[in-house]
């Protein structure tokens, strides 16, 4: 779903046959101005989003931007201020307020755990563990706090993850299969394969024709032994169980990419609010 796409529904499901709290009492003719307030530290993303949100619901509002998207930002900051026919800007509220709320705690969380592995080469990648319909807003504020994209759907990659692969009968037939698969369907497709245990590793080593391994609920330890292993021959990703407490020690083991499903399904969405200006 593409962001118009997702701005169109999202006004379709707040108002419905009209807003009618404030058609009932604003005068359709009142211009007024209202601020974006931050009440909580953190990192603001989705102020782009705002001005699309705001000129969708009227092309005629006028938004003045004071703070741009990826900016650390305390309480007390005034992060943008929108003009304009009175209706419009409350139609528009709820909307911008509930979508920079959660991009921005999504922009926050990531990057915090980048600050943890800036000393290393790891790099820090989302999931598709996001809210259905609104993955690219997810996805969007996670590039926004310093994060990288993992694959954006089932149709962009290939990840034999550990049931395909019990489905399938081992990691072998798995990739086999898979090579088979894009050949007929004429496809151009990374493939990356999970592994659970170092015979996992071993075996893929022996087979080839992937990209990238990824190394799912490995101790740091483990991963290492893993990493060095693996010995550059292919991409590493960490996966599973890694947060804000040990996320250093797996950085650290040299692994190429770490993944973190929290950041677009764990996370906290930050306080901000929208105050008329009189």
């Amino acid at each position: 779903m593409t962001i118009d796409q997702i701005i169109a529904s999202a006004f379709a499901e707040d108002i419905g046959d009209g807003d009618h709290t404030s058609l009932a009492c604003i005068d359709s003719k009142k211009r007024g101005k209202a601020k974006l307030l931050v009440k909580e530290k953190g990192i603001i993303a989705g102020v782009e989003l705002a001005k699309k949100i705001f000129l969708f619901s009227d092309k005629n509002l006028e938004v003045q931007v004071f703070i741009n998207d990826g900016t650390e930002i305390n309480p007390g900051d005034i992060v943008l201020e929108v003009s304009g026919s009175e209706l419009s800007i409350l139609r528009s509220e709820r909307l911008v307020l509930n979508f920079m709320q959660r991009m921005s705690g999504i922009a926050t969380a990531t990057h915090k755990l980048n600050q943890l592995i800036k000393h290393t080469n790891a790099k820090l990648l989302d999931t598709r563990k996001t809210t259905p319909l609104l993955r690219e807003v997810e996805k969007m504020a996670v590039k926004i706090g310093g994060g990288e994209n993992h694959r954006f759907g089932l149709y962009d990659m290939i990840l034999l993850k550990d049931n395909h692969i019990d489905f399938c009968g081992g990691i072998t037939k798995a990739i086999e299969r898979t090579h088979q698969y894009l050949k007929e369907k004429n496809l151009k497709l990374k493939i990356e394969v999970e592994t659970r245990t170092l015979d996992d590793v071993t075996e893929i080593l022996s087979v080839g024709g992937i990209q990238r391994i990824m190394l799912d609920n490995f101790t740091p330890k483990k991963l290492k032994e893993a990493v060095e292993l693996i010995n550059g021959k292919f991409e590493t990703e960490a996966s599973g169980g890694i947060n804000e407490t040990n996320i250093r020690s797996y950085a650290e083991t040299g692994v190429n990419y770490i993944s973190v499903g929290a950041l677009t399904h764990q996370i906290k969405s930050l306080d901000l609010s929208l105050k008329a200006v009189k």
